[in-house]
């Protein structure tokens, strides 16, 4: 959520991660296993050393297309963990697509410089809420990786996942249930130490707003998943309102003040 203004060396990790994830997502179909392996880690270490590049300049940034850069480096790095553990799943040109999209667009919109009497505990209040935001966007995937392989599994087609459906789901789960922990601590801390973090009290604005109705909806799902059972595509629509929804409470606020009003936070 933090860049610095675009220097030479960002740029060129930036293009060059771009360029590395465009191989899997555009040659899925030709490549082999291990080729698209390869250019998907090359992809992932550009990608945060395009990431580190920004967080160590002097005039660091942030806005909603850093945001989206770090949630999708994340994505990528639950898809590695994940891939030890289950060799047969299968997400590798989906990611690989967001990769190359969010790296550009961050390049594009680099974001408002932070002010310099910022409190020095507010990257850290902002690494806990994209931490959540890339929780969430894995249990996004997951989700429709679930809807995918049911979809297979009515039309007797192969599935496309690689996984299990009931693996997928639990995995869904657990992503929802990670980031519903991250983004009640985010929230916590935004309410009673907000004088601490932004120098003002709490304000019910869009991004607040926004940010607890995602709340809610992440609380009914778990509520309604240990107390009703629900699963399937019930539990997807959920997933998705309540993504959508946070997805608006920060990247669209910024989007907004940044691209159409063009002015700072």
């Amino acid at each position: 959520m933090i860049l610095s203004s675009a220097s030479p060396a960002s740029v060129a990790f930036t293009v060059a991660a771009a360029a590395a994830y465009a191989v899997p997502a555009a040659g899925a179909a030709r490549l082999s296993e291990a080729a698209a392996r390869t250019a998907l880690v090359i992809a992932w270490v550009l990608h945060g050393a395009a990431l580190a590049t920004g967080l160590l300049g002097d005039a660091p940034r942030f806005g909603f297309a850093p945001a989206v850069s770090v949630t999708a480096w994340l994505v990528a790095t639950v898809y590695a963990v994940e891939k030890q553990m289950f060799p047969q799943l299968r997400a590798r040109w989906a990611l690989a697509g967001l990769g190359a999209a969010a790296v550009l667009l961050a390049l594009a919109f680099p974001g408002t410089p932070l002010h310099v009497s910022a409190s020095p505990w507010l990257p850290l209040h902002w690494a806990l809420g994209v931490s959540a935001y890339g929780l969430f966007a894995a249990a996004v995937v997951h989700a429709w990786l679930m809807q995918r392989t049911e979809h297979t599994m009515r039309t007797g087609e192969e599935p496309q996942a690689g996984l299990p459906l009931l693996t997928l789901e639990r995995l869904t789960f657990r992503f929802a249930t990670a980031g519903f922990v991250l983004l009640s601590g985010t929230l916590l801390a935004g309410i009673f130490f907000s004088e601490v973090l932004y120098g003002r009290a709490w304000r019910w604005e869009h991004k607040s707003v926004f940010s607890v109705l995602a709340w809610a909806v992440f609380a009914l799902l778990l509520l309604g998943r240990a107390r009703f059972g629900w699963r399937g595509r019930k539990a997807v629509r959920v997933i998705y309102a309540g993504s959508a929804l946070l997805l608006l409470a920060y990247v669209g606020s910024r989007f907004v003040l940044e691209v159409v009003l063009r002015r700072p936070a």
